[in-house]
């Protein structure tokens, strides 16, 4: 039986060459279906993969994971499509507003920290968050919640038949502690909420594994490395296109120092398929499952523990669960109304 795989975000360059991925390796095993926001570009994806592909079975799901009706209305979807996941796949994400802080730049070359931070971004990069038609702060919503939703949502086709079935989850090497607060869990006050929400997936990941691996469902978290995306390319948005195929013989060059550019998102999926490969029961919950490439270009997976711990993801978990809460007691007055 083809087991069925759900990718959110399968239209962006990570999604999309994990899926190019499973498909050289699995076309006649898997069941694939692109969760993605615009139908559009979704349906353009899917043709690109059967062209490569045009015995695979490839679907497509809308799914806007910043927003709580459509995460409900694409889980009630594939839940009519299909009887059963063995794999989800998280990876739907965005970094709003993305802004380049010269100044801290500056200092982390005085520092000696410059392969550090161009390697994660931590510290020279912020965001201005913005908020959803449902109140929440859209990279809280679309990184972490819309997500946790949609994983609540299918929960019943999960596991099925006894068998195992895998959450994977896209993280980022930016996931710092020092972002993150369980009084400020959507990030409202800071600057860093990209940070914040990876941060929080490490956080839940360790919660689910905790509630689930009995079940026979486990959560794993992935990190792409620097990858040239629509993404990176946000950061300096005046730059043109020229500038980032002057700078890439630069990013090889720190390669050298750094396994951690992996630049092509080909590259970068290279933990997300690993994983796909490997038995759910033998991974670490506390490891995230990094991307690497090396300077002469070969690309493998590593695993590096994680800066979580048990109390704080039960803390995390717990508000989530509150939060589902109260967003299905709206939603119900709502009808009610």
């Amino acid at each position: 039986m083809a087991k069925v795989v759900l990718v959110t975000g399968a239209n962006s360059g990570v999604g999309l060459a994990l899926c190019q991925r499973l498909l050289e390796d699995e076309t006649e095993r898997i069941h694939l279906c692109l969760g993605c926001r615009n139908m559009q570009r979704a349906q353009a994806a899917r043709s690109a993969l059967l062209h490569s592909h045009p015995c695979a079975q490839v679907d497509v799901l809308q799914v806007d994971t910043s927003s709580t009706a459509s995460v409900l209305r694409a889980a009630r979807e594939f839940r009519l499509r299909y009887n059963r996941l063995d794999y989800l796949y998280l990876n739907a994400g965005i970094m709003s507003n993305p802004q380049f802080d010269v100044k801290a730049f500056f200092r982390g070359l005085l520092s000696g920290q410059v392969i550090s931070m161009l390697a994660t971004g931590v510290g020279i990069l912020t965001q201005k968050d913005s908020v959803t038609a449902d109140g929440f702060q859209e990279v809280f919503s679309t990184n972490l919640f819309g997500h946790f939703l949609l994983f609540r949502e299918l929960e019943q086709v999960l596991c099925k038949g006894g068998q195992r079935s895998q959450l994977i989850w896209t993280s980022s090497s930016n996931a710092q502690r020092s972002a993150f607060s369980l009084q400020d869990v959507q990030h409202r006050e800071g600057s860093q909420p990209y940070s914040s929400s990876k941060y929080a997936s490490d956080l839940l990941s360790l919660a689910l594994n905790t509630h689930y691996s009995q079940q026979g469902l486990y959560s794993s978290v992935t990190c792409p490395g620097f990858v040239m995306t629509n993404l990176t390319y946000r950061v300096f948005p005046s730059f043109p296109a020229f500038f980032w195929t002057l700078l890439m013989p630069v990013f090889w060059l720190i390669r050298l120092f750094t396994n951690t550019f992996t630049l092509t998102p080909y590259n970068g999926a290279e933990s997300l398929f690993w994983l796909f490969k490997q038995k759910p029961e033998s991974l670490n919950p506390y490891c995230k499952y990094h991307s690497f490439t090396s300077g002469l270009g070969s690309t493998y997976t590593e695993a590096r523990k994680m800066d979580v711990d048990l109390k704080t993801s039960e803390a995390l978990y717990e508000a989530l669960l509150q939060l589902e809460s109260e967003v299905r007691k709206k939603l119900e007055d709502q009808q009610k109304t």
